[in-house]
């Protein structure tokens, strides 16, 4: 089987419906995806029933905004209850965050001389449930400001530049407990992207595993160069983690990220939905 385990739709920050990304992973000779959008479910039904019609397995996933001492870490649930409604209320508590710092965000790139609204990033966010600094980029690109997504973030956008704004995340153990409170099982994404490897290391990730039952990280991805690859794939394997491999999908808004670009072994995906099944959650 071909399994990419974290794509995005535009309910979030990709480019497609959530149809669309099913069409174009069944196009790309996969078999299995999971719908892993920030900090929402809202494109995970229209996917899975996109994927009932075409013959595409869709497993029902998320990808929780959280921190680790103030660094951002990424934690993916597969098979969650969509309606759980202590995780449900800590979702919109994260996006409340994403939303309420957008004017201020606008507010900085006005003063540093970059001219944008706020109506000019909810056109470009579409109605989308969680916006966030993707769709100011986007509306920057619109103003023709930037070229795309990469220098919007490499010049205003990233946490050492003029426009951004911290905002709210969850406690990375926080999210583990909410993601097993809902049926789910919890994979931290991309541990070492993004400076993530002088917080995710061996000794922590067992802590998690002995205190919050972690189950996975995901080691195929394209933020991380084939040492870490290695290394993060043995490291994962004294806990007795899962390791799962993906593409990180964002349609346009990731150029560099084509469906399927990484894979999750079969044998992997396998033992997810057994984990899934275990807790009580939603597989396919």
């Amino acid at each position: 089987m071909r399994i990419d385990l974290h794509t995005h739709s535009r309910v979030s920050d990709g480019t497609d419906s959530p149809t669309a990304l099913v069409l174009k992973a069944s196009q790309a000779g996969l078999d299995a995806i999971a719908i892993t959008d920030h900090d929402t479910f809202g494109g995970v039904l229209e996917a899975q029933e996109a994927g009932r019609r075409i013959g595409l397995k869709v497993l029902c996933g998320i990808e929780m905004s959280t921190e680790v001492e103030g660094h951002p870490v990424h934690l993916l649930g597969y098979g969650c209850d969509l309606y759980d409604r202590e995780l449900g209320a800590e979702l919109a508590r994260i996006r409340h965050g994403r939303s309420h710092r957008l004017p201020m965000m606008v507010e900085k790139l006005n003063a540093a001389g970059i001219e944008l609204t706020l109506d000019d990033v909810n056109r470009a966010a579409m109605g989308a449930p969680a916006v966030g600094r993707p769709h100011v980029a986007d509306a920057m690109v619109a103003r023709g400001h930037v070229a795309d997504r990469e220098q919007a973030f490499s010049e205003w956008l990233a946490e050492d530049r003029p426009g951004y704004v911290k905002r709210y995340a969850a406690s990375l153990e926080r999210a583990i407990e909410l993601i097993h409170g809902a049926k789910g099982v919890a994979v931290i994404a991309h541990p070492w992207a993004r400076g993530g490897r002088a917080v995710i290391d061996g000794p922590y990730l067992e802590q998690l595993v002995a205190d919050y039952g972690l189950e996975g990280i995901e080691v195929d991805h394209p933020d991380h160069d084939p040492e870490a690859r290695s290394l993060l794939f043995e490291m994962g394997g004294r806990p007795g983690l899962l390791r799962t491999g993906s593409s990180d999908y964002h349609g346009l808004g990731k150029r560099n990220n084509p469906l399927g670009a990484n894979l999750t072994r079969t044998s992997a995906f396998r033992d997810l939905q057994a984990r899934i099944r275990r807790r009580g959650g939603q597989i396919v």
